[in-house]
């Protein structure tokens, strides 16, 4: 059994709101929305609102998985409510977002895995605001790449999958994922142009030389965005925390991860995958 590891005080963050994130928080609860921001017990939240930035959740509150290092519950989803690309839009709207990200539960309990409701909710955003940059964070959809070749033929200004975790730990952390088919998703999505974003948590056992090889591996497959933050145990049925990382680490993997040859490094103990995500626009 793993000891319990007390939270450093650079990780202690106070939620704060000022007008800016009421109004994105009765924009959310208005319009039925779901975002990663509260169902991932996310950190930045009280940052991100108070700037007026989410990132929205569709698919559902339950995901088909269990990744043992989610909040996410997992279960027999819901069937597709096909409000929800609507709705996901008119919030993008009202919230006036110049740069909007989007991400799902996975969806393994349908033929296409989910990639039929993505589309709509792409094309949604993009006919009610014109002007905003989108990025998506994707599922591997089983593998299957004719889905991830729908999402890139609508045209996301970023498509992100994350990796999560190192090679060694993937089969102990993420439930059906597997670390290759992740690799080759990416490898996908940058062969046909489109810039290509993935996320590393740490702090769950990997050793240095682990995260530099995913970082090889995750060039070579053509990311040029990457973000590194420190795993939170969000529940005690999730996987404890083995270590926290100091801040002076991660600024260490941020400058290897810029001298390998990243474009954009995001690499902090409170970055999470959609952190100053507009940035890489």
């Amino acid at each position: 059994m793993t000891a319990y590891i007390r939270k450093p005080d650079w990780l202690k963050v106070r939620l704060q709101g000022n007008e800016q994130f009421r109004q994105t928080k009765h924009i959310v609860e208005s319009q039925g929305l779901h975002t990663i921001c509260t169902d991932g017990r996310c950190p930045n939240r009280g940052e991100c609102w108070s700037c007026g930035t989410a990132t929205f959740l569709i698919g559902g509150e339950i995901c088909t998985r269990s990744c043992r290092f989610c909040n996410t519950p997992t279960g027999k989803p819901q069937p597709l409510d096909a409000s929800e690309p609507e709705r996901v839009a008119e919030g993008i709207r009202r919230m006036g977002l110049r740069h909007a990200v989007v991400t799902s539960v996975n969806r393994d309990d349908l033929p296409d895995a989910g990639a039929g409701h993505w589309l709509q909710t792409i094309r949604c955003i993009r006919q009610r605001n014109p002007q905003t940059t989108l990025e998506v964070l994707i599922p591997d959809f089983r593998g299957q790449m004719e889905w991830i070749d729908r999402i890139i033929e609508v045209a996301p200004d970023i498509i992100a999958h994350n990796l999560e975790t190192v090679a060694r730990l993937t089969p102990q952390i993420r439930s059906a994922a597997r670390y290759e088919t992740s690799l080759s998703a990416l490898a996908r999505i940058a062969s046909r142009g489109v810039r290509a974003k993935t996320g590393l948590m740490v702090g769950l056992g990997e050793r240095e030389e682990e995260v530099e090889a995913l970082m090889d591996d995750a060039l070579r497959a053509g990311v040029s965005i990457l973000t590194i933050g420190q795993y939170l145990q969000p529940s005690r049925r999730n996987l404890p925390v083995v270590e926290y990382l100091p801040p002076q680490q991660f600024e260490t993997y941020r400058r290897t991860a810029l001298s390998k040859g990243f474009r954009q490094v995001e690499s902090a103990p409170l970055v999470r995958s959609s952190y100053h995500a507009g940035n890489a626009v």
